[in-house]
């Protein structure tokens, strides 16, 4: 077998399997431990996967729900960085709330691992978690909106309005010095429910969402504890979230930097010196 077709194997299988066992892809692929290791770890780079103690999770797209195929666009990589500094925000034990944006869907495949409760409303992030054994999964139900395949209207709303959790992680179509926006209006209704069941509320969006209304707010500046968006932020946005109380986090894009984020204090320390 070619290296090629070996790995379309074992990605193939992977993706089929949800999770598999490191000592499993050794015997379906017949090769050593360390030839899969190597091939899971182009897996991972690619973002299709994501290695854990004794195998490894498929978080790329699915047969079935593939509502974020335009993620491989050119704001996939800030989406990613800003989901691995999410991630950091994330406590072991934690509950959590994801909604159905993209951005809070690179979050989803970091905490894939690790040992939460966790609440949703969208069908993609269901169903990557479902795969995980660490992952105490509970799934909002309600109207399914096909275009996004997230759950909304009153039946949602209703049970989100009995859940209380940690932090909850929300996307964005736009953000402005009134506040955080969204397209679509049912959405919108359930976002201010997933504000009202959480201790804190975090903005996942890249710098691209600054500046743009859309047709309904969601909540003002205030109403949010942080938002976490990338290094491309024009620095104008910074005085205004500030000044409303909101911490702000910037995921660097550049893989080869260090440290990987921003806060606004560090900002302001390094200005001053």
């Amino acid at each position: 077998m070619s290296t090629d077709a070996r790995r379309e194997k074992l990605r193939e299988h992977v993706q089929s399997s949800g999770f598999a066992a490191l000592g499993e892809l050794v015997s379906t692929l017949g090769v050593s431990e360390s030839t899969v290791r190597r091939d899971l770890e182009i897996l991972e780079d690619a973002g299709l996967a994501r290695r854990t103690h004794g195998g490894v999770y498929w978080t790329g797209q699915t047969d079935t729900l593939g509502v974020f195929r335009s993620r491989k666009d050119d704001a996939w990589p800030r989406k990613q960085a800003i989901g691995r500094l999410a991630d950091t925000l994330v406590d072991d034990g934690d509950t959590i709330l994801l909604d159905g944006g993209s951005t809070v869907y690179e979050l989803a495949r970091q905490i894939v691992h690790r040992r939460l409760q966790v609440v949703t409303n969208s069908l993609p992030v269901a169903h990557l978690l479902s795969t995980s054994d660490s992952i105490d999964l509970v799934m909002i139900g309600g109207c399914v909106r096909g275009r996004t395949s997230v759950t909304i209207g009153p039946m949602a709303d209703s049970q989100l309005a009995g859940v209380n959790v940690a932090k909850t992680f929300l996307s964005v179509a736009g953000i402005t010095e009134r506040g955080f926006f969204n397209s679509d209006m049912m959405l919108v209704e359930s976002e201010k429910a997933m504000i009202a069941a959480a201790d804190q509320t975090i903005v996942l969006a890249d710098h691209t969402k600054f500046g743009k209304v859309s047709l309904s707010q969601i909540c003002g500046l205030q109403d949010v504890n942080r938002v976490v968006t990338d290094d491309g932020l024009d620095s104008q946005w910074k005085p205004w979230l500030e000044s409303s109380g909101v911490e702000l986090l910037l995921a660097s894009t550049d893989v080869s930097s260090t440290p990987p984020s921003t806060s606004i204090s560090e900002l302001n320390s390094a200005s001053s010196t």
